[in-house]
């Protein structure tokens, strides 16, 4: 059963683009459907962490906004860092669902039971991953991969129960 879902954030969680304001401020899009999936996930007891390879103090906002305690950014070896959650929350592979969009996710996407990645994700990365999606990141992937797991592991009644 998936415990824990890990996510990548530029190229996910957004849609990649990087805007700066003439004053120096960085500015993200987050989709706010994929936000109340993920609020949903962790209400239902699961786990969500964000690991990241830039810095972003967006990305901590959302992060804590949505309830996400595990958020590790400037990460070079997502791969390593990926292993160490795992240790720390007691966790198997087969207990965790990735999504990633380039090169550097590759080690952690191999490494998860379930592998998804967004349809604007590098071919490489298509090609690797279990399930490419038909959303775009920043636009919903990241809420159609948690539909899409709460469908295979019967916790859709959970899943809505929430809200319903």
């Amino acid at each position: 059963m998936i415990e824990l879902i890990v996510l990548d954030v530029d190229g996910c969680l957004t849609d990649g683009s990087i805007i700066y304001t003439q004053n120096g401020d960085e500015i993200k899009s987050f989709d706010v459907k994929d936000g109340l999936a993920i609020a949903s996930w962790i209400k239902m007891g699961k786990s969500v962490a964000i690991i990241t390879g830039r810095n972003s103090k967006i990305v901590a906002r959302r992060a804590k906004e949505l309830g996400i305690t595990q958020y590790h950014q400037g990460v070079k070896d997502k791969r390593q860092k990926l292993i160490e959650i795992l240790e720390k929350e007691n966790l198997t592979f087969d207990n965790i669902a990735v999504i990633g969009d380039d090169l550097n996710d590759y080690h952690m996407l191999d490494l998860a039971k379930r592998s998804f990645a967004p349809n604007d994700a590098v071919v490489h990365i298509q090609n690797h991953v279990q399930t490419l999606l038909s959303k775009k990141g920043g636009h919903g992937a990241v809420r159609e991969m948690i539909e899409i797991i709460i469908n295979e592991e019967n916790l859709r009644k959970e899943f809505l129960a929430q809200w319903l």
